[in-house]
């Protein structure tokens, strides 16, 4: 048995590991959705947010001694974590504690990922872990970051950075490595023009997943290095990264499916208004590639305590009922019909709608008659008697936000409705 299949071996090396969850971007491909809450906050799935699925995998790794280091309109983000996940004991060394931006070491707030943690050192030599765990708060996976420490540890790394294989089309989006035999990377570009392809694999590149295993003194080191200030840019994928290759032990981690380790884990990046309702819908189908009802692997949130899902009216023309679709609880559809769609928490559907391939979000009320399809709804939204969306595009973009792919973004804002404070 190696070391890396070892269970105390891993349990040792998660207790040893301060988790930081970069919380602060803004999401602005996210266009409206993100104007009053920070991407890490948004809605995801009928019932959780983007940052329950870093946080989970770091409870379910025996990671539990976590900081969320926030800036860009946080409250919303803020309430959701002192609100679901206060369970851990500080009794046993385990908490979750945020981390707002505080100008701690000088007078700016954060200017990218890197200074992000750089700010917060004291913060983290008080705690004292062997190793440092830097997580992005805005994607969308389950993955044991207990098998990634391990890997670290063999191979004696001074960093080791989490990666996918991604197609070359889409590479430019991300930090794109090259690597040898032995998983080392001797080469790094963010967001390259031209990506590098895996050698002999000219469809895909190997792309950064913004998860970096750092062994503490050297995150201490390679922070606090001289960069020329002129090209300097404060982030991990355009400096950090790239710098540690030239002088230390720099490797891949590459994120497989435990189950069929040949295959690519499902790893999403919903920072667009299409890859967001692309994800939601996934989840959807009959055997969806992301589980949501795995007991061994569970996904933990802040419960809302509301009554069950109701379905009312039994009428010809006039029945209230949801096929292919997740609904969750407190919601009520009173003689309309919801095809392949995604409902939140308390969302009130009235008679003669018709709903189809949309996301609606917690609160959101749909008055009689309503056409909605291929639609991310936000909360709180009033949807006035009648309304049609998703069927006329031009019609739509005199009102909402439309992707490239004719999803269509409806907010409170855009209905004339002022909800932005409940975000």
């Amino acid at each position: 048995m190696s070391n890396a299949s070892s269970g105390r071996f891993v349990s040792r090396l998660t207790r040893d590991t301060l988790a930081l969850i970069l919380a602060g971007g803004k999401g602005s491909r996210l266009h409206q959705l993100t104007a009053w809450r920070a991407k890490p906050a948004v809605p995801f799935g009928g019932k959780y947010r983007i940052i329950d699925f870093p946080l989970s995998n770091c409870v379910n790794s025996g990671v539990r001694r976590v900081g969320i280091l926030t800036q860009y309109k946080a409250h919303s983000l803020i309430r959701h974590v002192q609100q679901g996940w206060g369970f851990l004991s500080g009794n046993f060394d385990e908490f979750v504690e945020l981390i707002p931006a505080q100008q701690r070491t000088q007078s700016s707030w954060y200017q990218g990922t890197a200074d992000a943690v750089l700010q917060n050192l004291d913060i983290i030599r008080r705690h004292r872990p062997a190793y440092v765990l830097i997580l992005a708060g805005d994607h969308i996976y389950k993955m044991d970051y207990g098998t990634m420490l391990a890997a670290h540890v063999e191979r004696g790394a001074d960093v080791t950075v989490g990666c996918i294989e991604v197609p070359i089309e889409q590479a430019s989006a991300f930090g794109v490595m090259a690597v040898d035999q032995e998983q080392r990377i001797v080469q790094f570009e963010e967001k390259p023009h031209a990506p590098r392809c895996i050698p002999g694999r000219p469809d895909k590149a190997l792309a950064s997943m913004g998860i970096y295993v750092f062994s503490t003194d050297a995150l201490y080191q390679e922070l606090t290095r001289d960069f020329p200030e002129s090209s300097f840019s404060h982030d991990f994928g355009r400096d950090i990264i790239p710098a540690a290759i030239e002088s230390r032990k720099v490797c891949a981690f590459p994120f497989r499916d435990p189950q069929h380790e040949d295959d690519q884990a499902y790893w999403r990046d919903v920072g667009t208004i299409d890859a967001f309702w692309e994800a939601n819908m996934e989840l959807i189908g009959i055997s969806p590639e992301l589980n949501l009802y795995d007991n061994d692997w569970p996904i933990w949130t802040c419960q809302v305590h509301s009554p069950p899902a109701k379905f009312i009216f039994d009428d010809e023309g006039r029945r209230g009922m949801a096929v292919d679709s997740m609904v969750s609880g407190g919601c009520i559809i009173s003689g309309s019909t919801v095809r392949h769609s995604l409902l939140f928490t308390e969302v009130r559907v009235h008679s003669f709608c018709e709903i189809e391939d949309a996301v609606i979000f917690p609160g959101v009320d749909i008055a009689r008659n309503c056409k909605i399809r291929r639609a991310v709804i936000d909360r709180g939204c009033k949807i006035p008697r009648g309304m049609v969306i998703g069927h006329d595009a031009e019609q739509d973009r005199q009102r909402f936000y439309v992707s490239e792919k004719g999803i269509v973004l409806v907010t409170p804002e855009m209905l004339g409705q002022d909800y932005h404070y409940v975000a």
